[in-house]
């Protein structure tokens, strides 16, 4: 029986590698896999999931699914899964057991205030298997805190969804994210 899987992480931490190199291993098999995101997620274009690394493919969006022929693959593979729906994390869980395709997504726990992404909630409540990809603080200790930064400073207020990289977002521990401070 297939299963639902979530891998979360705070920023930097590898997500979309570690889901474009579990795209490349079905393909180096000679399976199929779908690489999906959501459709709010354009910043590397509208058909493409990247890594801040240099990795990058070819996607379709979520919001898509249905209209996709998606029996033919031999794996479903979401990244940016926070920004995901209840609706949608349900559609991957009828995949997934109705269909007996393995469904593997990708993206952060929680936002820079330390709150669930609606996507993370119900991935963490529905997926048969949650794992964490690590990441560090600057100062060594494990990373889980995404610091959202404007003008040098880390902001605890605002918008849930504020679309950026390395320019708007840093990987904290607990503690330094609580105190505010970036090094």
């Amino acid at each position: 029986m297939a299963k639902l899987y979530f891998r979360y992480g705070a920023m930097g931490s590898s997500k979309s590698a570690n889901a474009l190199m579990v795209q490349y291993n079905y393909q180096e098999r000679g399976q199929k896999a779908l690489l999906l995101k959501p459709c709010l997620d354009k910043r590397d274009g509208e058909h493409t999931v990247a890594s801040r690394c240099g990795l990058s493919a070819s996607c379709a969006f979520v919001e898509e699914i249905d209209s996709i022929d998606y029996r033919q693959y031999n794996c479903i593979i979401v990244d940016e899964a926070q920004f995901l729906t209840k609706k949608q994390v349900q559609r991957l869980v009828e995949i997934a057991d109705d269909d007996d395709i393995p469904v593997m997504c990708y993206g952060l726990r929680a936002d820079f205030r330390g709150e669930l992404f609606e996507g993370s909630k119900w991935l963490l409540a529905w997926a048969d298997t949650i794992e964490e990809v690590k990441t560090v603080c600057w100062c060594g200790k494990k990373a889980i805190w995404n610091a959202r930064i404007s003008d040098g400073q880390i902001i605890k207020e605002g918008e849930q969804i504020v679309l950026g990289g390395n320019e708007s977002y840093t990987a904290l521990c607990r503690k330094h994210w609580r105190e505010g401070r970036l090094e």
